[in-house]
């Protein structure tokens, strides 16, 4: 009998951590370059009651009596199918069309990776450079800040689909700045760390990042400007999740309160 209370309790638990990862998911429907999280389950361990070889008259028995000992979060696991192209009215916006990362600088020196690409161009002491909203500098091919040439206004600035900057100077002419996005992928993205502002970390199981521009094996990525890839959240199949875990979580409770009285009359039993 507690038994079936432990079980109950860790279905009721499951469902409460599949009901925080839906409603995350919601939360972030308007988040650019938000990606999906969907929670894998998995079952505990197995008790063994009777073996397969144990019966009154000690006849072969072909299967065992198991009972299991209920469920737990396996992972949550991200999913990176392409979100919707927004247009923007900002030049500094960018969207990427295919499998790659835009690769930006944290306050602690590391590189991290964003799918988000509304970036703005910030003053500082070095010059003017491409940051995100946060403030980390976005990263060329070569891994160094995107810096725009003294007295070139942001707005002369153009990037093509393979990612280059280019800017149109005085006479109408395109220069070439000689930088260009550093474009990212992984054998494994669902291995990578989620970070917060839509932030990825590199992590063993994700595989080390792959420059677009140095593996001729990788199928390029396209970046378009003045558009930003909106979540991948499909709101219609999050609430159906939704309505799933609440019923979940309801039979759990069916189930402790159905333990629950079930032991009290085995108790009253000895009155």
């Amino acid at each position: 009998m507690m038994r079936s209370l432990f079980s109950a309790a860790t279905g009721m638990r499951a469902q409460q951590t599949n009901l925080d990862n839906i409603s995350n998911n919601l939360a972030n429907t308007n988040t650019v370059g938000y990606k999906t999280q969907k929670a894998e389950f998995k079952s505990l361990l197995y008790q063994t009651l009777q073996t397969k070889t144990t019966t009154a008259n000690g006849e072969q028995k072909p299967i065992p009596a198991q009972v299991g000992l209920g469920t737990r979060i396996a992972a949550n696991t991200s999913i990176f199918t392409e979100g919707p192209l927004m247009e923007s009215e900002r030049p500094s916006d960018f969207a990427i069309d295919g499998q790659g990362f835009f690769a930006v600088r944290g306050s602690d020196g590391n590189v991290y990776y964003t799918r988000n690409g509304s970036f703005n161009w910030s003053i500082g002491p070095n010059g003017t450079m491409l940051t995100t909203s946060d403030g980390y500098p976005v990263l060329d091919s070569n891994g160094q800040p995107i810096m725009l040439p003294n007295g070139v206004q942001a707005e002369r600035v153009s990037v093509g689909e393979d990612g280059s900057f280019s800017y149109i100077n005085a006479a109408g002419q395109p220069v070439n700045m000689n930088q260009r996005f550093g474009i990212y992928q992984f054998n494994n993205p669902a291995g990578l760390e989620r970070m917060a502002s839509s932030l990825w970390s590199e992590t063993d199981a994700s595989g080390a990042p792959l420059n677009e521009a140095t593996n001729n094996g990788l199928q390029r990525s396209t970046i378009i400007q003045r558009y930003l890839e909106g979540s991948n959240v499909q709101v219609s199949d999050e609430i159906v999740n939704m309505i799933i875990s609440q019923r979940a979580y309801q039979l759990n409770s069916k189930a402790i309160t159905t333990s629950d009285e079930m032991l009290e009359q085995a108790n009253n039993l000895k009155r």
